[in-house]
């Protein structure tokens, strides 16, 4: 009898799922249960898919997503906090062929970062902006961001979020979704299957826009924060199922320029 080998068995019409190409094989430092691992996954399946792996180059700043360069191999920029928009605008504006994303968590983006995002997408510069919201500072220390939710606690809210005081939670992506230099976007999850499948759509479709050269395309994740949370993993989901998802509802905000009606 011939002896069965594991590569005769392993054949391409029989892979159900891989590790895309663009991913490196470096162990992600990321939080188990965490969010961030499969937002990169989908950004790194998205540029294989499309076949742009030489032509795309990401920017991140300080935060969670700092060392996403050890991921993905493709051309990555490290920014100062908060100023990825504005180094993402300088390399789009050198190099317009290329596709330029930033990837920022949310007290980076709607923090320290806030002048930087409403200017790039107000401006309408030709680039991807994809921001991962889990209501608090994740690596810092669990502080208190500009996202977390009334009556949330956090490090620097331990009674939970009192808005007479510190007022509510900001709604960037309803806010840039404003500007008339925004053409795409959405707000989207990665914490079950259905919602990761439409998180990559999302995903793929901030990449291709940039074909079309008509302005920011924004992508909201609602993820979780485990560690910043106090919560395990499962908990964390439901958690974010129960009290995030209710306030920072999922779906496209705007089509081709047009605000969504819902």
């Amino acid at each position: 009898m011939a002896e069965i080998k594991l590569e005769d068995i392993i054949k391409e019409e029989n892979l159900v799922y891989k590790k895309s190409e663009v991913m490196t094989d470096n162990t992600l430092h990321y939080c188990p249960g965490c969010g961030h691992g499969t937002a990169h996954r989908l950004i790194a399946e998205v540029i294989e898919e499309m076949g742009i792996q030489g032509e795309t180059i990401g920017v991140t700043p300080v935060g969670c997503s700092v060392l996403m360069y050890n991921y993905l191999d493709i051309d990555m920029q490290e920014a100062a906090h908060g100023r990825a928009p504005a180094v993402a605008t300088a390399l789009k504006r050198t190099m317009p062929n290329k596709y330029v994303f930033t990837y920022q968590g949310d007290g980076d983006l709607a923090a320290i970062g806030t002048a930087e995002t409403i200017h790039a997408c107000n401006r309408g510069e030709n680039i991807a902006i994809f921001f991962i919201n889990n209501g608090i500072y994740g690596m810092t220390g669990g502080q208190m961001a500009p996202t977390t939710l009334p009556g949330m606690k956090s490090s620097t809210s331990p009674y939970g979020r009192i808005a007479e005081m510190m007022g509510g939670p900001i709604k960037m992506t309803e806010l840039v979704a404003q500007l008339d230099g925004t053409h795409y976007v959405t707000r989207q999850a990665v914490h079950t299957p259905r919602h990761v499948r439409k998180a990559k759509k999302a995903v793929r479709q901030a990449f291709e826009n940039q074909t079309l050269k008509k302005g920011v395309s924004f992508v909201e994740i609602v993820s979780n924060c485990n560690s910043g949370w106090k919560l395990p993993p499962v908990e964390a989901n439901k958690w974010l199922v129960e009290n995030m998802l209710p306030f920072y509802e999922l779906g496209d905000i705007k089509l081709n320029g047009e605000l969504v009606n819902k």
